[in-house]
């Protein structure tokens, strides 16, 4: 519904796990590094736990997807299936046929005769068991026993289990101790920290084609940090339902009320509210008109038919509601849009800019030499990407052409005047991130003057 109001490619919070989203702050990357290293290795059976949401099942489907050809991995998302069950799913997954009725001591034969096949092709095997606090500890046990199948020197079989913290309680039951002995690594995926979560939300915004000024401030990062507990599938739900809540505004600065009308709207923030059925009631009822809000939103931003910005930095407001006037903690519902009033009017950043670049255009050097930054279809856009722009960038220094492409007008940002293009190269170099994105370019003023007056503006 936001994406092209926020300049998205793709849902940037989905909470399925999708490989190209992975995050390797938090610890993450280092998991999986060492997670690798232990397969690789043969070391054995190696545990990972961590609570609901912390991303084991990213983690899983990342391990998957680096595995070397020569490993053949094995993939059991439901493993609560009783001791028989288990040697057959097992081989079902590696698509071995089992001749029906056959029992647990023919499936064993068969997957051992498999395994000797993939170890004689110098293939290794490993079997990733998801959600394994499930396991009933009969089970768990037949997994020790397939630990054990193994050559002279080699492990037939590489086990990784994944599970939540129960998993550490099962397994310190003195009727498991064999597997517990036999597992050589450990890890655990930590909650993450509100700084991390910062780079979380950042991270993701950009893996989905954002290409503006961080969007998450410190104020609406520490707030979802507090109701998230560090968890990233509830960071990806509020994540979510902030940019809807933004959304809903025709407002593209995140504020705290954005997200707690984010926390209002989830279903973990609900049950987690013990002081009373009528607070949980009000949280419903909240929940229900922020989802209203957000339709009536969609409905009209869609039936706007608005086409977003070309080379835009990053979105900004391109209508205004009487609802954004007012700093209230829930969003209100959108107003009919009126006009936003032409930069000039405003006594904008971008007037200014406007007004001094005809002045460096008049008494500049021909051969001198700019940097040209993004452009903007829409001045009250850019006047907002303007005013947000990275600190390490001097306004003083910004100059703004207007130009036209076919019946539209294109505004042209460039940054600083340089006596050459080596030292203009030099300070491209040292350009924030969040503008090198946008593959800035080399331009003389002349270059400048002539596609102005190549437009007739």
């Amino acid at each position: 519904m936001y994406h092209d109001f926020f300049g998205l490619r793709e849902a940037p919070f989905r909470i399925t796990p999708n490989t190209d989203f992975f995050f390797a702050g938090g610890n993450r990357g280092a998991v999986l590094d060492a997670l690798m290293y232990a397969i690789c290795q043969g070391e054995g059976i190696v545990k990972v736990t961590g609570e609901v949401g912390s991303g084991k099942t990213m983690l899983c489907r990342m391990l998957q997807a680096r595995l070397p050809d020569d490993v053949l991995g094995i993939y059991l998302a439901n493993p609560s299936v009783s001791p028989d069950e288990i040697l057959h799913a097992i081989a079902h997954e590696v698509e071995l046929s089992m001749p029906a009725g056959s029992g647990r001591l023919e499936a064993m034969q068969r997957l051992t005769a498999f395994l000797l096949e993939c170890h004689a092709a110098n293939r290794q095997v490993v079997l990733f068991v998801e959600e394994s606090q499930g396991m009933p500890i009969a089970t768990l046990e037949e997994i020790r026993l397939l630990s054990n199948l193994e050559t002279d020197r080699h492990k037939l079989l590489q086990i990784v289990l994944f599970g939540q913290p129960e998993l550490d309680t099962l397994l310190r039951k003195p009727e498991i101790r064999q597997l517990r002995e036999r597992i050589s690594h450990s890890f655990t995926l930590a909650p993450l920290s509100t700084a991390d979560i910062g780079l979380y939300l950042d991270f993701r915004l950009r893996a989905a084609g954002y290409k503006g000024p961080d969007m998450f401030g410190p104020a609406v990062v520490a707030q979802i940090a507090r109701a998230s507990a560090g968890l990233t599938r509830r960071v990806n739900l509020l994540g979510d339902k902030t940019l809807l809540a933004a959304f809903s505004e025709s407002t593209h600065s995140l504020a705290p009320r954005h997200v707690k009308a984010a926390i209002r709207d989830s279903e973990f923030a609900q049950g987690s509210d013990r002081r009373g059925t009528g607070r949980g009631w009000a949280m419903v009822a909240a929940g229900l008109a922020m989802t209203l809000a957000l339709v009536l939103a969609g409905a009209a931003w869609l039936l706007s038919a608005r086409q977003p910005p070309a080379l835009a930095i990053a979105p900004a407001p391109e209508r205004s509601t009487a609802s954004t006037a007012k700093a209230q903690d829930a969003p209100a519902s959108p107003n009919t849009p009126t006009a936003p009033a032409p930069a000039e009017a405003t006594g904008s950043v971008l007037a200014a800019r406007l007004s001094a670049t005809d002045e460096w255009l008049k008494s500049s050097d021909p051969d001198r030499v700019t940097i040209q930054l993004m452009g903007s279809r829409s001045e009250e856009q850019l006047d907002w990407q303007l005013r947000n722009l990275p600190r390490q960038v001097e306004p003083d220094r910004l100059f703004v052409i207007r130009t036209r492409a076919g019946e539209r007008t294109l505004l042209t940002v460039f940054y600083g005047d340089f006596a050459s293009r080596s030292e203009a190269q030099a300070a491209l170099a040292t350009l924030p991130a969040a503008l090198r994105t946008f593959s800035p370019r080399l331009r003389r003023v002349q270059g400048i003057r002539d596609e102005i007056a190549a437009t007739g503006s």
